[in-house]
């Protein structure tokens, strides 16, 4: 049996409150759990594992691919999947520039960017059919 075949069969799991309880806490944990005082510039786990050269920006990407593997057992389109990837190894590859990469952390966000396109593309899935403004009525 191909591996193909194999994951055609696991059958698309739908985004219960439990899910996006726990989807959001992370993503709030890794983008915007601390604050600094006096400011309202928050920031997340994602930003302080970016202060450890090399491998802070590594762990925060291997965190936030938690996410993407959820969106995929969650049956998300293919274009969404990749844009999530893509704010995934935008934020872990410009986290690895000195300072510059410390404060884009701060201020990208992509845990919360990918659970926005994830909360998106299921609200489309179940949302009812809009009717033909073309169409006559009878």
């Amino acid at each position: 049996m191909s591996a193909s075949t194999r994951t055609d069969r696991i059958a698309p799991e739908i985004l219960t409150r439990t899910d996006d309880a726990d989807l959001a806490f992370l993503a709030r944990l890794m983008d915007d759990r601390f604050g600094i005082p006096g400011t309202n510039i928050r920031f997340g786990l994602d930003a302080l594992l970016g202060l450890v050269p090399g491998i802070g920006d590594a762990v925060g990407g291997i965190v936030s691919s938690y996410i993407i593997w959820r969106a995929r057992r969650m049956g998300v389109s293919n274009f969404v999947l990749a844009r999530m990837a893509g704010n995934m190894i935008l934020d872990s590859a410009l986290g690895l520039i000195p300072v510059f990469g410390d404060v884009f952390d701060v201020g990208f966000r992509s845990n919360r960017r990918n659970l926005a396109l994830l909360r998106q593309y299921q609200a489309r899935q179940v949302e009812p059919p809009r009717p033909n403004s073309f169409a006559r009525s009878a």
